[in-house]
């Protein structure tokens, strides 16, 4: 388990350490290794491929509708600054990431691309934001939501809030159940580490709702719904 979240240790520590270590084998390019039945699968041959990384993705920008000079802090950002056009937003950037890999990596490049912008990254968990009351204008949490309960996204959702402006936006994604092609992806991330929980889209907006957020517009995608929340 990474010394970051063994000193703020809670219920959730084990979960996100699950994460964390299947994320960080992926971006070292480590070897999973799996069933044949698994490997046999398309879906599997797309991930190995690194095709279906780029299918999947929630494009974010399209619901965030950024502004120049905006914070936006990109939740479980992975490498989103090396491969997404924030030069072109002229948006400054600021990441919070559980992978020490992903984070290293990032931090080791994101000013070199622009130093304006970049602002850098923080180990952490999307539960626990290590930034003050209202600072941001757009908070991205895409990706991340399938691997807790939601018990856990109502902490997210909380800490979204928290760290927003007075009408700052939350983009965030969740799995849509009831497609065949979520069943197989679920049962692709089991065997590369991460148990994945295929709640109910009427359960993550009944949520939403109860905590006082308006979702003020939704994408559906090829995996996911991605929702544009304001409170």
């Amino acid at each position: 388990m990474n010394k970051a979240f063994t000193s703020q240790a809670d219920e959730w520590t084990e979960a996100i350490a699950m994460v964390q270590k299947r994320y960080d084998r992926e971006y070292r390019n480590e070897a999973f290794d799996l069933p044949a039945e698994v490997e046999s699968m398309p879906l599997f041959r797309e991930w190995v491929s690194h095709a279906l990384s780029s299918k999947i993705a929630s494009p974010f920008w399209e619901l965030a509708q950024f502004q120049k000079n905006q914070r936006c802090l990109d939740i479980g950002c992975g490498v989103s600054f090396l491969i997404y056009p924030w030069r072109d937003w002229e948006v400054f950037f600021y990441g919070q990431e559980i992978s020490f890999v992903a984070k290293e990596a990032l931090n080791s490049r994101g000013s070199q691309l622009n130093s304006k912008l970049f602002k850098g990254v923080q180990l952490g968990a999307a539960h626990k934001l290590n930034y003050e009351n209202g600072f941001f204008d757009r908070v991205i949490a895409t990706g991340f939501s399938c691997y807790y309960p939601l018990d856990y996204w109502k902490l997210v959702l909380r800490e979204a809030k928290r760290v927003l402006k007075p009408n700052g936006v939350l983009i965030f994604d969740a799995i849509a159940p009831d497609l065949e092609f979520a069943e197989n992806w679920a049962i692709l991330e089991t065997y590369l580490g991460s148990e994945v929980f295929l709640t109910a889209l009427s359960e993550i907006t009944e949520l939403v709702q109860s905590m006082g957020g308006k979702i003020t517009a939704k994408k559906d995608g090829l995996l996911s719904c991605m929702y544009r929340v304001q409170w």
